[in-house]
């Protein structure tokens, strides 16, 4: 990416529960008004047609494809927002990865993912299938960088909640 340009994420198996084209289409809206780029990581059954969505709207060369990766932190290193509209999630595990890296969440209110991102604190919730919502709700996150920081330290402080030793000890209360 560029240096003026925001960095967009989503890690998953790309099955349909993980809705990856309305990532697409949450993404097609957000680059016509701040110049990014989507990184989409993992593999899965629905990759071919998320990858045909992403080059019928025109966005082949602002999204790219980099199928299972075990680089995750790296990636997370230089995502300022994390995508997650499933339609069911038992906990969210990748939201919390990218928290643990200070990128806030734009997400569903699916399962068990309000358990793990904070509306409006490490991200926005929107219902199942509100991409307008979750576009609207990354807009304001991006175009704002105070606001961007403080939902980043806020995401940082939440995912600390779920460290090994604070989740043993609760478990064992």
């Amino acid at each position: 990416a560029k240096p003026n340009e925001k960095i967009l994420t989503h890690i998953s198996n790309f099955r349909p529960v993980k809705r990856t084209e309305d990532i697409i289409k949450i993404f097609n809206l957000v680059q016509k008004e701040i110049p990014s780029k989507l990184l989409m990581v993992g593999d899965g059954p629905d990759r071919i047609k998320t990858e045909r969505l992403a080059r019928q709207l025109g966005l082949s060369k602002k999204v790219l494809f980099l199928g299972n990766s075990v680089e995750i932190d790296k990636i997370l290193c230089y995502s300022d927002l994390f995508l997650l509209p499933s339609e069911k999630e038992s906990f969210g595990l990748s939201a919390l990865e990218a928290m643990a890296h200070g990128v806030p969440i734009i997400s569903s209110d699916a399962g068990g993912i309000p358990e793990v991102n904070k509306h409006g604190k490490t991200g926005y919730l929107s219902k199942i299938g509100d991409t307008e919502s979750m576009t609207l709700n990354a807009l304001s996150l991006l175009q704002n960088e105070s606001l961007h920081e403080s939902f980043k330290k806020q995401a940082e402080q939440q995912a600390e909640k779920f460290n090994l030793e604070s989740v043993v000890n609760q478990y064992e209360s």
